[in-house]
């Protein structure tokens, strides 16, 4: 009977303490690689796409790791983190979710892979960012 009482109590105490690691947030670790980018303006362009790209201030460079939910609010889960390249997935409530990779060049130019849902349609996005100027 002590010994049934006793899983008892270890497996109560276990379940509560693994409710708060479930409930505590997440801390986003450093990302080496995007505190290496060069700050300013920044072209993406679809790889092998004959368009000019789009034009973006890079002042945060998280902005990268989000380029098909831009300006929503996500919950990020790092995948992968090196200094030569991030991974990270993300979800985005009703907006989606998605993966992106990105693999540094140099401090000035990055390959970009993403993929994912976007208003209940799937996307797979593949680009360059390149720094082109100040901002």
């Amino acid at each position: 009977m002590k010994g049934l009482r006793l899983i008892k109590i270890i497996s109560a105490t276990a379940a509560v303490l693994s409710g708060f690691a479930i409930a505590a947030p997440a801390q986003t670790p450093g990302m080496a690689l995007l505190d290496g980018l060069t700050p300013g303006e920044w072209t993406l362009k679809e790889r092998g796409s004959r368009e000019p790209g789009q034009k973006v201030c890079l002042g945060n460079p998280e902005l990268l790791l989000q380029i098909q939910h831009a300006n929503t609010a996500c919950t990020r889960y790092v995948i992968e983190n090196s200094p030569r390249k991030l991974r990270v997935s993300y979800k985005c409530g009703r907006a989606g979710q998605g993966v992106t990779e990105i693999k540094l060049e140099s401090s000035s130019l990055v390959q970009i892979n993403s993929q994912g849902i976007r208003n209940n349609a799937p996307f797979s996005v593949a680009m360059e960012g390149r720094r082109t100027g100040s901002c």
